[in-house]
């Protein structure tokens, strides 16, 4: 099973009222908020592009030789020094690759890897290389709390569970950009500027990120693209001893394998593409479809939650309209008189940290019930602790006030890799009305935090682009129906872009589809990491 991520609460936080319960929450595209560039997409850089446009007027993304290049012979070449890493069961070692694909002798960088070695019985089918999303999620985290556990014992028998931090992630040399007293204060700054004033701080606020990570990190945040993080899956390929690569991707990760599939077409063996990214689209047609996607889980959300005897948003025969109106007004109180939140580093919850807090719980129905909680915390009882626990956990801020650098690089891989949505806050302006028709609850905010990648200190290096995959193996695109932060309609653009996938559907809510309770999307992926048979031709599944 394709054990989520979990919305958990911050260790050592005290919660008045009865605790919120932890629930698992799919693996996150890309951070939604403030913390986040062009929220999820990302494209290829340094080498790859074709000069012709495809069908939709995008460039198609252009395979790689087939041969390795006597310059990369030293990485492909290289064994790993397998060792303990304090997790029963688990071994880790560190690969190395260029810094530059382009400039293989100008230096290295340093990859993180963590494996568990096939269960058996069975005849061992190679590696299966997992990958949680973001960008800026790490792999080797994920593998070592959750899929080496939660996959099928079926699946963990054949196979080497495998992952890799991705360049500039977690283990893999990390991107860094601000100390933990400045997240919080980053964090905070109202997304949803009323007057010339405020539409300064949140310039002010983005500048100073942008600073911060060019400061910290500025070797690194020129290669840290996705083509360049799918060059250092084949290298990890290769030293493994597989002749394919057999690979499930989540959210951003359905795009690193996608690019993989495009560089490395004859490469391909099982890729399962789990909540899909459509690698066509610009910055900021991607932001205003993922705006309407949160929109579409927040009206499920709404007519889930008024059916139940504790929403604090409205009653039974409340329309989801109301429920969003009711939200918004709530939302605009905060704005102007944060609330207490029991926190002992002194932060209040203001209308940011709130709206993260709702945010983090579209990616998972199982969180409504918690969020629902929340809500009447803050509602009712001017307690903010409960949605600050939701957006803490968002942004994997620890007990310590120290947060992972997952904003970090989720920030820096897609500045890198698409020119950004808007280059001013006068663009932002001109752009509000068509992000709040596509979600008169959340438009704003994700319109004002597209601005993000507008100050960064590195050019992008791509653009929106198709990906074919020519030649290659039968490969799996899921897309979930009402998914908050890959909307369906990617999932049918990828999987028609891909000269071999097949779409597989998954009718009902959440974010992803692998291991979140559907029998029949289990058994149909089960079968095709194990056998190698893709799904027939328009198969769709729900959650029974």
């Amino acid at each position: 099973m394709h054990t989520r991520r979990q919305l958990r609460p911050t260790p050592g936080r005290s919660i008045r009222a009865r605790s919120i319960r932890s629930h698992r929450s799919s693996l996150r595209a890309c951070g939604a908020l403030l913390a986040t560039a062009g929220l999820l997409m990302s494209a290829c850089s340094a080498g790859g592009w074709a000069s012709s446009a495809g069908p939709a007027g995008a460039p198609a993304l252009a395979a790689l030789p087939k041969a390795t290049p006597s310059a990369l012979a030293s990485y492909y070449g290289q064994k790993l020094n397998w060792r303990g890493c304090g997790v029963p069961g688990f071994q880790c070692a560190t690969l190395k690759a260029p810094l530059d694909y382009a400039k293989p002798a100008s230096g290295d960088i340093s990859l993180a890897v963590a494996r568990k070695k096939a269960t058996g019985p069975g005849k061992r089918l190679g590696s299966l290389l997992v990958n949680p999303g973001g960008p800026g999620g790490s792999a080797v985290g994920y593998l070592q709390a959750h899929a080496a556990i939660g996959y099928p014992a079926e699946v963990r028998a054949r196979y080497d569970m495998v992952a890799l931090d991705p360049r500039g992630v977690a283990g893999s040399e990390p991107v860094e950009c601000l100390t933990g007293r400045e997240m919080d204060t980053y964090t905070q700054t109202d997304i949803t500027p009323d007057n010339a004033r405020e539409k300064g701080a949140l310039v002010d606020a983005y500048k100073e990120f942008a600073e911060g990570c060019g400061q910290r990190s500025a070797k690194l945040l020129r290669h840290v693209s996705t083509v360049e993080a799918a060059r250092d899956m084949d290298v990890l390929r290769a030293v493994l001893g597989d002749k394919k690569l057999t690979y499930v991707g989540a959210s951003y990760g359905t795009f690193l394998g996608a690019t993989y599939a495009g560089l490395f077409p004859d490469r391909v063996g099982r890729l399962v593409l789990d909540g899909a990214m459509d690698p066509s689209l610009t910055a900021r047609r991607t932001n205003e479809d993922q705006t309407a996607g949160f929109e579409t889980a927040f009206q499920a959300f709404a007519r889930d939650c008024v059916r139940q005897s504790d929403c604090p948003l409205g009653g039974p025969g409340t329309t989801p309209k109301r429920v969003g109106k009711n939200l918004k007004a709530f939302f605009r109180r905060l704005d102007a008189s944060p609330i207490d939140a029991g926190d002992a580093d002194g932060r209040e919850l203001g209308e940011a940290l709130a709206t993260t807090g709702v945010i983090a719980a579209m990616y998972d129905e199982e969180a409504w019930p918690q969020l629902r909680e929340a809500l009447t915390m803050a509602m009712k009882y001017e307690d903010g602790a409960g949605l600050l626990v939701l957006s803490d956990s968002y942004y994997e801020r620890g007990a310590d006030g120290q947060y992972a650098n997952l904003m970090f690089a989720n920030a820096a891989v897609n500045c890198l890799d698409l020119p950004a949505a808007f280059a001013s806050p006068e663009a932002v302006e001109e752009a509000l009305p068509s992000f709040e028709k596509a979600s008169p609850v959340f438009g704003k905010g994700l319109a004002w935090v597209s601005l993000n990648c507008a100050y960064w200190p590195v050019m992008p290096a791509g653009e929106p682009h198709r990906i074919e995959a020519k030649g290659a193996a039968p490969i799996v695109v899921v897309g979930t129906t009402r998914d908050p932060a890959t909307p369906y309609p990617w999932a049918r653009s990828l999987a028609a872009q891909l000269s071999s996938a097949t779409l597989l559907t998954y009718n009902g809510d959440g974010h992803t589809a692998y291991g979140r309770g559907s029998t029949c999307i289990d058994s149909t992926i089960n079968r095709y990491l194990l056998q190698g048979t893709p799904p027939v031709k328009g198969k769709r599944c729900s959650a029974a």
